[in-house]
C-alpha cells in the first residue's frame, strides 16, 4: 500500500488538495482510503456529494479512541485501584487529555497500515508545524520507552524480587514492561509505514510571501525527518491572461514564487476556480494528480574519504537550511541535530561511532558532517 500524507500552512486548502487528491485516485481505479484527522470534520463539505467507487472516507474519533485506552488502563491496573479503594471512572465522565488527538491519529496510521484492502492511503495532516511534530513522535516515544524501560531488562524478571531488595526501592512492575513492549510494537509499525519506500508527503501552500516562507520551514522539516517530498502543490494559482489590473500585483507575487519553487522542488500548480470546491465536478475541475509510484526512501549516504582526506563524511539533505539556525551535539552513539524549528536524534552509523567528529559544512541546502577515525578504536590494518 502506497501512503501519501498531507500537510501545509493553515488555510492553505490542504484538506481540499487531500480530498482531490483521493478522488483523482480513485477514479483511475486505486482503492483509496482518505482519513481525516481534524475532528471538526473538514472533509465532509468539501467532499459534498461525491460518490466515487473506490473512495473510502474514514475520520479520527479522539473522543473513543481515549475512552478505550482509559477503560484498558483501568482494566489492566484493576487490582492496584482496588486496593487503594480508589472508583473506576465511567466513559461518560472523561474527555479527552492533551495529546488525545495525536495518538488517536497514530492509532488511525497503524490501523491503515494493518489492512489489505486499499492500494493507497491518504492522509489528510493537520497544519505543517503540528503535523510534522505529529510525525515525530513514533520514534521519539519509542526513544523515551527505551531509555526508560530498556528490553533487556525484562529478562531478568525472576530477579526483580532480589533486585528491588538491593536497591532499596521498588522495581517495575511486570504490567508496566508488558504495556511498554506493546506500545513499542504500536509505534514501531507506524514508524515502518513512515519509512516505507511507498510513503511520501504531499506539500500544499499558496504562492506568494507568507507561504514561500511557510513552505521553506515545512520542508525542512520533512527533509530532517527522513522523509520523501513528492511535490508541492501550488494552491489558488490565478489566472495571468485574465487577471484584471487590480490583480496584477498578486499575480506577479505568485509568478515570482512559483519561479522560486521550481528552483528547489517539483511543483504542481492548481488553479483557483473563483470560489470554495464543493463536491466532485469541483474535485475534479482541481486535476490534482494522483500519488505517484514508489520511489524509495530518501537516502543519507556516507562517503569513505580517508584515502585522501582521512575522513567519513556524512551527507544530510537539508533543503532551507541556514547556517545560523544549525546545530550538532554528539551524545555517545546519537547525534542530536538541530535546524530551524526542528530537532531529531538519529543513531549513528556503525562506521561513525568509532569516530570522532572533525566537522561540518553546509553546502547547496545539504549539511556535510566530517568523522575522523579513533585511532584507539579504528580497526588497525598492517
Amino acid at each position: 500500500m502506497r501512503t501519501l500524507l498531507i500537510t501545509g500552512p493553515g488555510g492553505s486548502g490542504r484538506t481540499t488538495v487531500a480530498a482531490a487528491t483521493a478522488f483523482a485516485a480513485a477514479r483511475e481505479g486505486a482503492r483509496t482510503l482518505l482519513v481525516g484527522t481534524d475532528p471538526g470534520d473538514t472533509l465532509g463539505p468539501v467532499l459534498g456529494d461525491a460518490d466515487v467507487p473506490g473512495l473510502t472516507v474514514r475520520r479520527v474519533d479522539p473522543d473513543a479512541g481515549f475512552r478505550a485506552d482509559l477503560a484498558a488502563l483501568q482494566e489492566r491496573a484493576g487490582g492496584a485501584l482496588d486496593l487503594l479503594g480508589a472508583s473506576r471512572l465511567a466513559p461518560e465522565e472523561t474527555s479527552p487529555l492533551p495529546g488525545a488527538e495525536e495518538l488517536a491519529v497514530l492509532r488511525a496510521l497503524r490501523d491503515a497500515a494493518s489492512e489489505d484492502d486499499h492500494d493507497l492511503l491518504v492522509v489528510d495532516l493537520p497544519a505543517a508545524p503540528r503535523a510534522l511534530a505529529l510525525l515525530a513522535l513514533p520514534e521519539e516515544l519509542r526513544r523515551v520507552l527505551r531509555r526508560l524501560l530498556p528490553p533487556e531488562r525484562q529478562a531478568a524478571r525472576a530477579l526483580r524480587p532480589v533486585l528491588g531488595r538491593l536497591a532499596g526501592v521498588p522495581m517495575p512492575a511486570e504490567w508496566i514492561y508488558e504495556t511498554a513492549a506493546r506500545l513499542d510494537l504500536q509505534l514501531a509499525a507506524v514508524e515502518a509505514l513512515l519509512a516505507d519506500r511507498g510513503t511520501a508527503v504531499r506539500l500544499v501552500a499558496e504562492p506568494g510571501p507568507a507561504g514561500a516562507d511557510a513552505l521553506r520551514t515545512a520542508a525542512l522539516g520533512v527533509a530532517l525527518r527522513g522523509l520523501r517530498l513528492d511535490t508541492v502543490v501550488a494552491n489558488r494559482v490565478l489566472p495571468e491572461n485574465e487577471a484584471a489590473d487590480w490583480l496584477a500585483g498578486p499575480v506577479a507575487q505568485q509568478r515570482k514564487a512559483l519561479d522560486e519553487w521550481r528552483a528547489e522542488h517539483p511543483v504542481h500548480p492548481v488553479a483557483h476556480l473563483g470560489r470554495d470546491p464543493r463536491g466532485a465536478d469541483d474535485l475534479a475541475a482541481l486535476a490534482v494528480p494522483a500519488a505517484p509510484a514508489a520511489a524509495g526512501p530518501v537516502r543519507w549516504p556516507l562517503a569513505d574519504r580517508i584515502a585522501e582526506d582521512g575522513v567519513l563524511v556524512w551527507h544530510l539533505p537539508l533543503p532551507g537550511a541556514r547556517r545560523e539556525t544549525l546545530d550538532l551535539v554528539r551524545r555517545g552513539d546519537e547525534l542530536t541535530v538541530t535546524a530551524g524549528p526542528f530537532r531529531r536524534v538519529v543513531p549513528l552509523p556503525s562506521a561513525l561511532r568509532r569516530c570522532t567528529v572533525d566537522g561540518a559544512a553546509l553546502r547547496e541546502g545539504e549539511l556535510r558532517i566530517r568523522f575522523r577515525p579513533d585511532p584507539e578504536l579504528w580497526p588497525r590494518t598492517r
